[in-house]
This record gives structure tokens, sequence and C-alpha cells, in this order.
């Protein structure tokens, strides 16, 4: 699994990064994150709002940096955007 972080590195961006990478170790994931900060690469995934969360290509947040609960029922297969 690919989990990548899109953001210019604002505080939101850094809280998300940080609870994605609680959630997946929480989980015990076998997955490579990422944190992209090149605003070209941003917006080649259609976001226009930091920060967001993309995993194995598919976007499935953006503008908030979701709790590390939120982020384990993402991961694990729950929710969508």
């Amino acid at each position: 699994m690919k989990i990548q972080i899109l953001g210019t590195g604002c505080p939101k961006c850094k809280k998300l990064a940080e609870h994605a990478e609680a959630a997946a170790k929480a989980l015990q994931l076998d997955c490579q994150i990422e944190k992209v900060t090149d605003i070209r690469q941003i917006i080649s995934f259609g976001v226009m709002t930091t920060p967001a969360l993309v995993v194995d290509g598919e976007v499935k947040l953006v503008g908030k940096a979701s709790s590390v609960d939120e982020l384990k029922a993402m991961l694990a297969g729950g929710a969508g955007k």
C-alpha cells in the first residue's frame, strides 16, 4: 500500500502526516508513506485544498487532518472521501 500526504508543510498537513503514520502503525500495515510538497504534483491529483490523503493513487481525504481513529477506519477499508 502506498500512502501519500499532499501538502506544502502547513500545520494541518503535518498533523495529517503524523496521524496517517500512527494509523498505519496501529494497523500494522505494510505501506510506504510519502509526503508530496510539490504544488504541481498536488494539482495533478485534482486537489486544490490541502492537506489531502491519497491511498494507492486514489484521493481519500481533502482539506482536513482527520483523527487517527478516522484514518484507521479509512485505511482498513472503511470510509471514502
